[in-house]
């Protein structure tokens, strides 16, 4: 395990506590020894070290008594202050982003999630190339001494754009081939259920709790990165195509939602979403906005959904259906892992297929000729 220390700094955010906590979780996700944690209050970021000098010194100290080898940032850096950071130190030194891809890079199974990681990888590492070792080839005169024209900066930015533009070539080939298996099922008129919510709330137990699958699942950060379809069947002809998909986290930066984008496109094309949340989650609130914020942001916030208050077990709460005053169902609550719940989970998705499957034959048999053949 690599030795490391912690850096977070207070700007009067809100849940900055839990925040620290969740840095703390990825690290060891990662493979990270946790030596030291260091907070700190500012007004305002430092522009050069994002900390300051002092507490700069202060880190450096505690690094070289302890043998740290990795400095791990709860916030984003800029290539700047990243590289200020490393040099002032001596050891090398990650963002908040920078520690989710080498998790996301852990994770990925599939070829389609380990492109995505690929691309989100590259795309993160083009800011931060610096002009550190360039070879000015074409500034050399003489036989033999000729070169390409430019640095070795720009060779590596050019390579770069290239890999990236192959990557994106790739996931897009991909991603029509999910277009074309979900036009099939909706030629079909299948019912679609999508699973999504935050990192470890138990997506992945509960879609192989109901799904009868045996898809990964963890008790660990971003157990999940790769989007599983099953068709599960509910009752004598009423099934639905259930999709579980990537874990959702607390800033997530713009880059990372844009590579798992193609990922997601089973939230926004769904018509339904379980939203599982850890009822015994202290943050579970504030959890549920970051979820809704990157529904949004992917354009399935219109999307209907049912919110799972998972892990019933550990706050002994007991099994529930919610429905508002007009019959509607608003939440359930369950424990993926023991089977709590997961009966009347399965007559809720029930009665909402039976609706929906009602509605889409009365507007085309023939999609019902199709799904009952």
């Amino acid at each position: 395990m690599t030795r490391s220390c912690l850096v977070a700094l207070d700007l009067g955010q809100h849940e900055f506590t839990e925040s620290v906590d969740e840095l703390a979780l990825l690290a060891t996700s990662a493979g990270a020894e946790v030596i030291g944690v260091f907070v700190s209050k500012r007004r305002s970021p430092d522009s050069a070290t994002f900390i300051g000098s002092g507490k700069v010194q202060e880190i450096l100290a505690h690094c070289e008594a302890e043998e740290v080898e990795l400095v791990i940032f709860n916030h984003s850096l800029s290539p700047a202050q990243q590289r200020n950071l490393e040099n002032a130190m001596g050891r090398r030194v990650i963002d908040r982003t920078g520690l989710i891809l080498d998790i996301f890079a852990i994770r990925a199974r599939s070829f389609e999630g380990k492109l995505q990681v690929e691309l989100a990888q590259l795309q993160y590492m083009a800011s931060r190339l610096v002009r550190g070792n360039t070879n000015l080839y074409g500034q050399q005169g003489g036989i033999g001494m000729r070169g390409p024209g430019e640095t070795q900066l720009e060779t590596d930015r050019r390579l770069i754009g290239v890999k990236v533009k192959q990557l994106k070539t790739r996931l897009e080939k991909l991603q029509k081939q999910r277009q074309t298996q979900r036009r099939q099922r909706e030629r079909r008129g299948q019912f679609t259920v999508a699973i999504v919510g935050y990192t470890n709330a138990g997506k992945s137990t509960l879609f192989n709790s109901v799904a009868s699958d045996k898809a990964f699942a963890a008790d660990q950060l971003f157990a999940t990165l790769d989007t599983t379809t099953r068709r599960v069947w509910l009752a004598p002809r009423v099934d639905m195509a259930l999709s579980d998909t990537v874990g959702f986290i607390r800033d997530l930066s713009h880059s990372l939602v844009d590579a798992f984008k193609a990922t997601l496109e089973s939230a926004v094309h769904a018509d339904l979403l379980l939203h599982v949340v850890d009822v015994s989650s202290p943050v579970r609130h504030s959890q549920i906005e970051e979820v809704n914020k990157v529904l949004l942001e992917i354009e399935a916030g219109d999307v209907p959904q049912i919110i799972i208050w998972n892990k019933i077990d550990a706050c002994e709460r007991s099994v529930e259906v919610e429905r508002n005053e007009n019959g509607k169902i608003l939440s359930v609550a369950v424990s993926a892992r023991y089977g709590l719940g997961l009966l009347e989970l399965r007559e809720c998705l029930t009665e909402l297929a039976v609706d929906f499957y009602a509605q889409t034959r009365g507007k085309d048999t023939q999609s019902d000729e199709l799904q009952w053949a």
